[in-house]
């Protein structure tokens, strides 16, 4: 029987392992961090919530060693401490999960985990073996089943970002950092790394949690930071504020997220059309139509072949099988060039792999695919590119303190905002968006399902992968659902429910059980 807690003991507040005291930080003279001074405790788990541009990945970057600050200090244990680099940060026990994957693809799932703290033998030689065992215990620990011996190169983005949390773990961390690490996995996977959090705290390690989900903030925390445009807000126990309180304060207004109503295009001409496409050992007899002006869903769980879909429509991945149509005609699509000709436009949801530029402008970013439209001759038309880029600026909302400023400043969701500028700037009639707000925050993503409802409205076609089943069921008004590299059924109407779509996807429903 539990032995019930002293009043005495009801009353300890456990002690600060970190205090942010005044922290400022400016980049070009432009404030992203003004003043901002918190406690946190040891063994909580502590979430850090903002719209995108508020200063969280800033402060966490401070907090490990990445950035150093304009003003403020940290102390550990109440303790002054200089964090000059992130070499220093983890000889503090501090340690982060990055929002945007800092792994090497030409190596293994193993050496990529013991990266800069290999284990060695006596002879100093690497104990290869030892690394291989301990990789795959922490592997099986969040019930990932990755071969620490494949290349990282060969993993999809959820099973990447396991092998950067298992990275961090490795480390033996009293202080973790986990930037957006829920965006790519499953709700079964969501559930095992949050009791993995859960034994964390009880061994005493804190972790500063960053997400967009407020239902995620509200399930796994202890208290919340919310900072907006810079500057700290408010510092809550999660018990006294719920998911509508938060959101408020992110944005400094009343808010409810509100899909823009449905578009209906039951009597529109089928603009693409998909016949029994086939990937070798991913994709079998996939087929399905598109019509102009919808907004079509795919849904299914992590490895169930939307991506891989998706990546060989655009002809970035080799077909065994199948033909593609567009306006009843067929189509050769070979490479991604052939499916831009096509009018086709893909928005990776490998946004650092296969999308952005970081050391690019804006305007280099954006115009990266239809550049030819800008060119005079054999130079550039700086000028159109310029005035091309402070249109999308000002249509997506874009915050920038300048558009000739290197996107690795950008947060991540100003930076989606980029790469979606640039494929609406080939002029597409299909746009393929692949988890299109992975990574942004609840008014960003209300942004952006409004654009994807006015591109539908001018009769653009697009296609809608998600994970996030409120996203499919909200926008779309047809969804294909896939299991194991095949479609397992297509919902319409008062069918496309949370219910219906995991039938299908866990193959209850279809003939796949």
């Amino acid at each position: 029987m539990p032995v019930p807690h002293t009043e005495e003991q009801q009353n300890i507040v456990p002690k600060n392992i970190l205090s942010i005291e005044h922290i400022t930080k400016q980049f070009s003279g432009v404030k992203v961090l003004d003043d901002i001074s918190a406690d946190i405790r040891e063994g909580e788990i502590m979430g850090l919530i903002g719209e995108n541009g508020a200063g969280k990945s800033t402060l966490i970057k401070i907090i490990s060693g990445i950035y150093q600050p304009s003003a403020g200090r940290l102390l550990l244990d109440g303790k002054p401490v200089s964090v000059p680099d992130y070499i220093t940060a983890k000889s503090l026990g501090i340690a982060i999960v990055p929002q945007e994957f800092n792994l090497i693809n030409t190596l293994t799932v193993y050496e990529n985990i013991f990266l800069g703290n290999e284990i060695r033998k006596k002879s100093g030689l690497l104990d290869k073996a030892a690394m291989r065992e301990a990789a795959s215990k922490q592997l099986e620990k969040l019930k990932m089943p990755v071969a620490v011996d494949h290349l990282v190169s060969r993993l999809s983005v959820a099973e990447k970002q396991m092998v950067e949390i298992s990275k961090a773990l490795m480390l033996n961390a009293r202080f973790l950092i986990m930037d957006e690490p829920t965006t790519t996995l499953t709700g079964r996977e969501v559930a095992t790394l949050f009791s993995l959090m859960g034994d964390l705290k009880k061994q005493n390690v804190t972790i500063i949690f960053v997400s967009h989900k407020l239902t995620e903030i509200k399930t796994i925390c202890d208290r919340v930071i919310v900072l907006r445009d810079g500057k700290l807000i408010s510092v809550d126990e999660i018990a006294d504020v719920d998911e509508k309180d938060i959101a408020r304060k992110m944005i400094g207004r009343n808010f409810q997220q509100v899909y823009p109503e449905k578009i209906l295009r039951e009597g529109a001409r089928e603009v693409f059309e998909v016949r029994d496409i086939s990937v070798p050992n991913l994709l079998r007899n996939i087929s399905f139509t598109l019509r102009e002006g919808e907004i079509l869903g795919f849904a299914g769980l992590v490895g169930s072949g939307r991506t891989e879909l998706a990546e060989a429509v655009m002809g970035l991945r080799p077909v065994s099988g199948g033909r593609v149509f567009l306006q009843g005609k067929e189509a050769q699509i070979k490479k991604p060039a052939d499916a831009v000709r096509h009018g086709l436009g893909y928005l990776s949801e490998d946004r650092q792999g296969r999308g952005i530029v970081q050391h690019f402008t804006l305007p280099q970013n954006i115009t990266l695919i239809s550049l030819g439209r800008y060119l005079r001759g054999i130079f550039i038309n700086g000028q159109a590119e310029t005035i091309k880029t402070r249109e999308y600026v000002e249509m997506f909302r874009i915050a920038a303190a300048s558009i000739f400023m290197q996107l690795r400043y950008l947060s991540g969701g100003n930076q989606q905002k980029v790469y979606l500028s640039r494929w609406v700037d080939t002029n597409p009639s299909i746009l393929i968006l692949d988890e299109p707000t992975r990574g942004i925050d609840v008014s960003a993503k209300q942004e952006i399902y409004e654009f994807i409802h006015r591109l539908a409205s001018r009769g653009i076609s697009c296609v809608v992968i998600s994970s996030e089943l409120e996203e499919v069921i909200g926008l779309c008004s047809r969804v294909y659902v896939m299991k194991e590299g095949t479609i397992a059924g297509c919902v319409e109407g008062d069918h496309i429910n949370e219910e219906e779509i995991m039938f299908y996807a866990t193959g209850i429903k279809g003939g796949q059980l």
